[in-house]
């Protein structure tokens, strides 16, 4: 979260930058803790690098770490934070293991002319909760509402396609909705100014929103069609990597399993150990959202991770369909179950 929508509908893997500050101190205090026990040689390495400074999207992944599930699995997890190319960037030259990144993001990479090689093994939530949030003085209940009212965009063709879809969709006109070209930074600060509504995760900043007691409106991309219910964020794969070493790749999923199952359980306790690799959080803020992912990491699944190739299709098919992409991305192309833990 922390700016992580300025990595929704990315069409390059250029958009995520290596942040704020405190995020890899904290990261390599975490590791240093976890490395304690058997001897480093007796473990095996995985580098795992995030899509942006530590955030309860990563709570799972902490966990596990401090938890010593990973050196339970025989592993040294590595946490790093992601280059100015990006996360998938960096799986994909075989520099790291595993990373973060998201479905709607990961387009180019299965596409010929751009093609990575990753493959996504797990989700970490298991429905999209992104949508477009405002305060409730300004109405905006649904998205026909947004006519007349200011937007703050990145100006990419899929997320303006996405808007336009969902306006029409609702019996609104797309033309009326006034597009500012932004990045925002902080979503409590940007209501305050000229600017009536926001892309979000809900887990972040709409809790940051709650916390400080705002009153908004919101709504879920989700709600307005199935379609946009699609995996957000995964757990991408080096395939090199995981043709090679099938069994740890397993291990890894499984020990990070574990650590998302704890914060399923644990969230209090879960947020104290995010909040501990990264000081420069907002504990109030951790812990609400912490609290409201712990129903959402599995939902109504029961098996945390698994992607239904239904939903990670359509969301393409869809691309092509509206000549968002110019090749079609075939069915069951980019994603495996086959390394999660049953």
């Amino acid at each position: 979260m922390k700016k992580l929508l300025c990595v929704l509908l990315a069409a390059a893997f250029t958009v995520l930058a290596a942040g704020c500050s405190g995020g890899k101190d904290a990261s390599s205090a975490a590791v240093s803790s976890a490395a304690e026990g058997p001897a480093k040689e007796s473990l095996q390495t995985v580098n795992f690098v995030l899509d942006w400074t530590p955030n309860t999207n990563h709570t799972g992944i902490y966990a596990a770490q401090k938890l010593g599930y990973y050196k339970d699995e025989g592993l040294k997890v590595n946490i790093e934070q992601p280059p100015e190319d990006g996360a998938t960037a960096l799986v994909g030259s075989g520099k790291a293991d595993f990373g973060v990144d998201f479905q709607d993001s990961l387009e180019p990479a299965f596409q010929p002319s751009t093609a990575v090689p990753v493959t996504a093994v797990a989700t970490i939530i298991q429905h999209n909760t992104s949508g477009i949030i405002s305060l409730k003085s300004k109405g905006i209940t649904s998205p026909k509402k947004l006519e007349g009212k200011t937007y703050a965009t990145w100006d990419m063709p899929v997320e303006k396609a996405m808007m336009k879809y969902v306006m029409e969709k609702d019996g609104g006109d797309f033309s009326k909705l006034n597009m500012a070209p932004t990045n925002v930074d902080d979503v409590v600060t940007a209501l305050k100014t000229n600017i009536d509504a926001v892309w979000i995760y809900y887990a972040w900043d709409g809790i940051a929103t709650k916390v400080k007691g705002i009153d908004t409106n919101y709504w879920e991309f989700k709600d307005i069609d199935p379609v946009f219910d699609y995996y957000t964020p995964v757990i991408i794969a080096n395939n090199t990597f995981l043709k090679e070493k099938p069994d740890i790749a397993k291990k890894f999923l499984a020990a990070t399993k574990k650590g998302y199952e704890y914060a399923i359980k644990n969230p209090e306790k879960a947020a104290d150990i995010l909040c501990a690799a990264d000081k420069t959080l907002d504990k109030k803020i951790v812990l609400e959202s912490q609290k409201w992912l712990s129903t959402r990491y599995k939902a109504e699944v029961s098996r945390w991770g698994y992607i239904d190739a239904k939903r990670w299709d359509a969301f393409y098919s869809w691309l092509y369909k509206q000549k968002l992409i110019d090749n079609e991305i075939p069915a069951g192309t980019g994603f495996s179950d086959d390394y999660l833990p049953e």
